[in-house]
């Protein structure tokens, strides 16, 4: 193997030619031109003898990093169940030496890694989440296989927890010093039915509302890839109700299987447009008595996205005028004598969207970081922590929590991540190095 020096003449050419490479690829989003100031502080991070001591820390404790990500993968996390690992992320962030380490009434634990510019600089969060997808009584015990660490929920994203305690210890016991203060979080809700009500609560409600000013969430699989626009959902639990009957004795009657059946087939038949890209999903069914009754309520769970949230507002306003036809059919075309088909149209998911643009001042310097170690951001679109913060205005982003080819089959009960350690001394390097540049950000 050829070792090229950090900052030589053919590093840089590399590093061109890898930018050549990811804009000539069909499909990707543009990495913006670098500002020198941004160029000069990555090089100045990275070079940094206690930045490259903070390195070799995780190095030396990388068998502490992996232990805890078994520990906290251990203790179950379902949607609204993550006060138990919760309470013990709690006292790691302690151990590990943050201020004013406290949970919220929302459940999210934080604490405080005070720079040294005496709030001089915008504060800037980073966060990993604690809920899984699984629900409660999946068992989470981790299987090993060599490198890989197999169970529920040891990606997504208990590996960015256990990476947040990681640096924490290696930056205080480098010495590492950071201008702006940095709030490190692990979060409650951020899978699909807690619709990011801890980053709801901590952004509109909670004691540091306002007071956030640039976010990170450690949460993704490659770091090569950087999501900066958050990707809008809406989601409707919808019930259609009518009076039943048999299905011989009342034949003719109005169905809500009807009336749901033609909501289903109207919206299958909307297009929508490919860029903005937007869709929609029919995702539950539910209801019901016997084949041989007419059902009196039945119900379907629906999914709609965009990042444009103009372009979302648009399709839910179709649904909704879908959903309306589909009753108003069902009660013209059978009997209303015993009742009408009513419906019921219940939201159970509100994600906001937006983009942080490429050519902002954090996103510029996200580019200048990732060049010194000869990577391109490649910006791409993902539902995230990230959403909340985005869409009030705030510059945010998520990286990931392990490179490519290192974890693989999230939501899934085996659900895996690799804890080989060069690799993963690597991807702590490059990570760390993104979170400080931005913390130094004027």
């Amino acid at each position: 193997m050829i070792s090229i020096p950090l900052f030589s003449p053919w590093r840089r050419a590399l590093c061109w030619f890898a930018f050549v490479l990811v804009w000539a690829a069909p499909g990707a989003v543009h990495a913006q031109p670098v500002a020198p100031a941004s160029n000069a502080l990555a090089r100045q991070i990275v070079a940094d003898p206690k930045f490259r001591a903070a390195v070799g820390v995780y190095d030396r404790d990388f068998d502490r990093f992996v232990a805890e990500l078994i520990k906290l993968t251990e203790i179950p996390a379902p949607p609204f169940g993550e006060e138990p690992r919760a309470r013990a992320y709690l006292a790691m962030l302690k151990d590990a030496g943050l201020e004013g380490v406290e949970m919220d009434a929302e459940g999210n634990v934080m604490g405080l890694w005070r720079g040294k510019s005496g709030g001089a600089v915008p504060l800037l969060a980073v966060a990993a989440h604690l809920d899984t997808v699984f629900p409660a009584g999946t068992d989470v015990k981790v299987k090993r296989q060599g490198t890989r660490l197999i169970a529920p929920g040891i990606g997504d994203d208990t590996r960015g927890l256990a990476f947040m305690l990681a640096l924490i210890r290696a930056m205080r016991e480098a010495k590492v010093e950071t201008a702006g203060d940095i709030l490190f979080i692990g979060n409650v809700g951020e899978e699909g039915p807690g619709d990011l009500r801890g980053m709801r609560y901590l952004f509109t409600k909670g004691p540091w509302k306002d007071k956030i000013k640039r976010f990170i969430t450690v949460d993704g699989g490659n770091l090569d890839m950087v999501t900066n626009s958050g990707l809008g959902s809406l989601r409707y639990k919808v019930t259609f109700k009518g009076p039943g009957g048999h299905s011989w004795g009342a034949f003719g009657n109005v169905s809500p299987a009807f009336a749901m059946g033609d909501a289903m087939a109207r919206l299958g038949q909307v297009k929508v447009p490919k860029s903005p890209k937007v869709s929609y999903n029919v995702g539950v069914v539910s209801g019901g008595t016997s084949v041989n009754s007419i059902p009196f309520e039945t119900a379907m769970e629906i999914d709609m996205r965009a990042v444009d949230p103009t372009a979302l507002k648009d399709m839910d306003a179709k649904f909704k005028a879908i959903v309306a036809e589909a009753v108003d059919g069902e009660n013209a075309t059978r009997s209303t004598m015993n009742g009408k088909i009513t419906v019921d149209i219940k939201l159970i998911g509100n994600r906001p969207s937006g983009t942080t643009p490429p050519d902002s001042p954090v996103l510029r310097q996200v580019a200048a970081t990732m060049g010194v170690f000869d990577k391109v951001p490649v910006w791409e679109t993902n539902s995230t922590d990230a959403n909340m913060p985005i869409s009030l205005g705030i510059p945010a982003f998520a990286i990931a929590r392990s490179s490519a080819n290192k974890g693989g089959r999230a939501h899934s009960l085996d659900e895996w991540v690799d804890v080989e350690k060069t690799q993963a001394v690597k991807d702590f390097e490059l990570a760390a190095a993104l979170i400080l540049s931005i913390a130094e950000l004027p």
